[in-house]
């Protein structure tokens, strides 16, 4: 995953109002804090921060007046009618660091006929290098038929990146389509 770079400024008000004023402004307030370091809050540029954390496990390389910050997105509160993003939760990472996330699970291809798939974890738990963490990871289900599972451990993981999640985890289980039977019963019956 590339960073994206983003110019922040520091802010040193706070409250409902200032929020305000600087979402009006096209501003989102965020603050940066890990590494035992004193927090650092700042405002983000809306647009391009909207486009940069749309990604999962976005990483951000902020210019904080003239001193660089690698962050990793760890929480986005959102308006919940708009949707638009009130505040960002910033964790300060460093190149090599290795750390824990969650990546989502894709499916990927077509089951064997009269087959259907249940997806019983949508997300896994991985620990991998900051700066090279997977958004996602693809799970092939081409021609797999009734009875197949997958489990954690059978998942393709990319170079460098561990996996936390137990590994006899169930993710995927394929089983019969008995729905189209049914349907097909009933409409040989009328």
């Amino acid at each position: 995953m590339s960073e994206q770079k983003l110019a922040a400024e520091v802010r040193t008000e706070f409250g409902k109002g200032f929020a305000r004023r600087a979402r009006a402004a096209g501003r989102i307030p965020a603050v940066i804090y890990g590494h035992g370091e004193e927090p650092i809050h700042i405002t983000l540029p809306a647009k391009s921060t909207t486009l940069a954390v749309r990604v999962a496990n976005a990483l951000l390389s902020l210019d904080v007046d003239g001193e660089e910050h690698l962050a990793l997105v760890k929480d986005i509160q959102r308006d919940p009618i708009k949707q638009i993003i009130e505040h960002i939760d910033l964790l300060t990472v460093r190149k090599g660091e290795k750390v824990t996330v969650e990546i989502s699970v894709h499916l990927v291809g077509e089951l064997a006929p009269g087959t259907t798939h249940n997806l019983e974890l949508t997300t896994i738990s991985v620990e991998a290098d900051a700066t090279e963490l997977p958004t996602s990871i693809d799970v092939s289900i081409e021609g797999r038929t009734a009875g197949e599972h997958i489990h954690a451990s059978d998942l393709p993981l990319p170079k460098g990146t561990v996996l936390l999640t137990d590994a006899d985890a169930l993710v995927v289980n394929i089983s019969e389509a008995h729905v189209a039977e049914e349907e097909t019963a009933e409409a040989a019956a009328e």
